[in-house]
């Protein structure tokens, strides 16, 4: 719909449809410009208040003669000094952008608004992320505000290709979603189909912002792999860009998604390329052991009591000399809850008072769970270590991901012992190796299928000038490139 001549038909049109006049926040600022009737319309705590009092000042101090003939773009060329400037005849249009923040002057006789962008969004520091921490490094973190995050990305690559597409997600929360990516070297039929499932997303609101999106574009799916990877790290970010990796970042979320992946982009860490390559190549297989650690000790140590007397003596310290009271397997099940417990407490608990927690969780339960007989020290032990590796997974999506199968594991191995132990292992190396990521690729690639050149990448830390190729799946459209057959730094 277009807006009026008559200024007061304006207001009167918007005060029904955003409550200019019910809602505190929505200002309506009448003023004079040039003899005419005038309305600056704007949200109040978005506008900068020093440059709304220039931008008044200027405009009330202009007569008639400084806005005739061609008022609205006179102003906009010559009386506005201001660089974020533009003008619309659109109800719609006017509304997205006073309510995204932006500064609307309407002017009687005139049937167009001026736009200013005069946002500044409520932001804050910006910290180091708390999940992706680095012993050396840079400590900048994305925040919450959409533009500030391009702009790190930006500051890391100077590339004129790199491209931030936006758009607007939600039919409500009208939320802004920017799509980027390298334009020379990500897949442009991986971008286009991205593009397509985001425009055809109909939903009123983003309300977890990248999380609600990310099961809109995958798709209804229970299963507990992690498709896309998050970080909050601008260089993270701009590593997987060089790759030929698409990041999506939605307003109002500190994290970036970052599409297509695998399940080895959950298992790599900044860290491993802030050290030398020897050290980062031991630290990513502690990491890897760590993380089968967490998949497969307790429900293999449960198999093995099970089965002890048909092992060597040299395994018979495996076996508890007493199972207590309760069941083996009910007791780790009891271990698996009280962990995800001692989590979900970690998170609700302010900061000084986590330390009584970690006392009463890991200190008084346990060690009088074991005094009066609800469990043995080698459950508490053996689930320790799963925890411990849970907790060393860069990913948190892909270590909850663990913890489920390893539930599994427990369960089946505990009710139908060796038979149940083997058809689960199965059936979770069946899902990781039908599940695909986005743009139907592999899960498991370069494992399946086989890549050697990328998969060495992968297992060893290699020195940053020997990687210099980009994944097989990433397919540059520069045919000088070199084969792409190998990762680069994540």
């Amino acid at each position: 719909m277009r807006l009026s001549k008559k200024i007061k038909d304006n207001i009167d049109f918007l005060d029904k449809k955003m409550g200019i006049s019910k809602s505190f926040d929505l200002v309506n600022r009448e003023v004079k410009i040039g003899g005419r009737a005038a309305s600056l319309l704007f949200i109040d705590g978005f506008a900068k208040d020093e440059i709304m009092l220039f931008i008044q000042k200027t405009l009330q101090g202009l007569e008639r003669e400084d806005i005739n003939p061609n008022t609205i773009e006179k102003l906009m060329k010559e009386k506005i000094a201001y660089l974020e400037v533009e003008s619309t005849n659109e109800f719609e249009q006017l509304e997205f952008m006073v309510l995204s923040g932006a500064l609307a002057i309407l002017i009687d006789k005139e049937d167009k608004a001026i736009i200013l962008d005069v946002r500044s969004y409520p932001v804050r520091g910006l910290q180091e992320p708390e999940l992706e921490k680095v012993t050396r490094g840079a400590r900048d973190g994305f925040t919450e505000t959409l533009v500030f995050n391009t702009a790190l990305i930006r500051r890391r690559i100077r590339d004129p290709n790199l491209r931030f597409e936006i758009t607007k997600v939600g039919k409500r929360s009208q939320t802004d979603v920017v799509i980027g990516y390298i334009e020379d070297i990500a897949n442009p039929n991986l971008i286009n189909e991205l593009k397509g499932k985001i425009d055809a997303i109909d939903t009123d609101a983003l309300e977890m912002t990248e999380k609600t999106l990310e099961e809109f574009i995958m798709g209804k799916n229970w299963n507990p792999l992690p498709q896309a990877r998050y970080t909050e790290r601008p260089d993270v970010t701009a590593s997987h860009l060089m790759e030929g990796h698409i990041v999506v970042i939605v307003d109002n979320s500190p994290s970036v998604m970052i599409l297509p992946v695998t399940m080895f982009h959950f298992t790599q860490h900044a860290q491993d390329y802030y050290q030398n390559p020897a050290v980062g190549t031991y630290f990513r297989w502690i990491r890897f052991t760590g993380i089968i650690f967490s998949l497969i000790i307790p429900p293999l140590w449960l198999l093995l009591v099970y089965y002890k007397g048909s092992f060597p003596e040299w395994l018979e310290f495996l076996g508890p000399r007493k199972t207590g009271e309760i069941p083996l397997l009910i007791q780790f099940i009891i271990l698996e809850f009280g962990i995800d417990l001692l989590r979900i407490a970690s998170i609700h608990t302010p900061n000084v008072l986590s330390t009584s927690l970690a006392i009463i969780g890991g200190l008084i339960l346990s060690e009088y769970a074991i005094k009066v007989g609800w469990f043995i020290p080698e459950t508490i032990l053996y689930m320790a270590v799963a925890g411990l590796g849970m907790f060393a997974t860069p990913s948190i999506e892909f270590s909850m991901a663990i913890r489920i199968f390893r539930l599994i594991l427990l369960i089946s191995t505990g009710i139908f012992k060796l038979y149940g132990f083997l058809i689960s292992l199965i059936f979770i190396c069946i899902v990781f190796i039908t599940t695909k990521s986005f743009g139907d690729l592999r899960y498991t690639w370069p494992l399946i299928p086989f890549n050697r050149k990328a998969l060495s990448t992968i297992l060893t830390r290699k020195p940053i000038p020997e990687v210099k190729r980009r994944p097989s799946f990433l397919k540059t459209i520069d045919k000088d490139a070199a084969p792409p057959d190998e990762e680069t730094p994540q």
